[in-house]
C-alpha cells in the first residue's frame, strides 16, 4: 500500500468494502457519518459497516479529521468524506450562508493529508458525473465534494475510482 490513497465512487460501488480490502494489520478506522437515532436506515447502514470490519480495528467517530491525522499513529482508513462534508456545511451554516467557514475546514482536511506520513485510505463519493442537481445545496455539495476530491488527489500518492465493484488506478 503507498502512503496516502483516495478511493472514490458512486453509490454502492464498492468503495468502502475495497478500501478496507487496501489495509491490514492494526488499522484505526474513522466513521465520519453523525449518528441519527431516528433514523432506523441509517444506524442499519452504520450497522452494517461495523459487522464488516476486523474485530481488531480501533474505531475512532470523529468530524475533526485534522486533528485525527496529526495525531494517530499507524494505518487509518477514514470513511467517508462526504458525510464529513454535510456535517462540515451543517456545522458552517454553509447550506443557506457564504461557505468560506467550510472551504477553510476544507484546506485544513488536505493540510493534514498531505503532512501525513503513516498510511491513509481515504474514502470519497464521486458525485460529479450526473445531472446538474436542481436545487441550491445539492449544486453546492456536488460543487464543494468535486472540489475537495480534486484537491485530495493532488495530495495522495495512489487515487482509484471504483465502477460496478471494479476498481480503476486514476494515479
Amino acid at each position: 500500500m503507498t502512503s496516502r490513497t483516495l478511493v472514490l465512487g458512486g453509490a454502492r460501488s464498492g468503495k468502502s468494502a475495497h478500501a478496507e480490502g487496501l489495509v491490514t494489520g492494526a488499522v484505526t478506522y474513522v466513521a465520519t457519518g453523525r449518528r441519527d437515532p431516528s433514523d432506523a436506515e441509517w444506524q442499519a447502514r452504520i450497522a452494517a459497516h461495523v459487522a464488516r470490519r476486523p474485530a481488531e480495528w480501533a474505531t475512532v467517530e470523529s468530524t475533526d479529521l485534522p486533528a485525527v491525522l496529526d495525531s494517530v499513529p499507524g494505518t487509518v482508513l477514514v470513511d467517508d468524506l462526504a458525510t464529513w462534508l454535510t456535517g462540515v456545511l451543517d456545522d458552517t451554516g454553509a447550506w443557506e450562508g457564504p461557505v468560506d467557514e467550510a472551504r477553510v475546514r476544507c484546506d485544513e482536511l488536505v493540510d493534514a493529508v498531505a503532512r501525513r506520513v503513516d498510511p491513509l485510505v481515504l474514502v470519497s463519493a464521486e458525485v460529479g458525473l450526473g445531472v446538474v442537481p436542481a436545487t441550491r445545496s445539492g449544486r453546492l455539495f456536488r460543487d464543494e465534494l468535486g472540489s475537495l476530491n480534486a484537491r485530495l488527489a493532488q495530495a495522495c500518492d495512489e487515487v482509484l475510482l471504483l465502477v460496478a465493484g471494479l476498481p480503476l488506478r486514476l494515479r
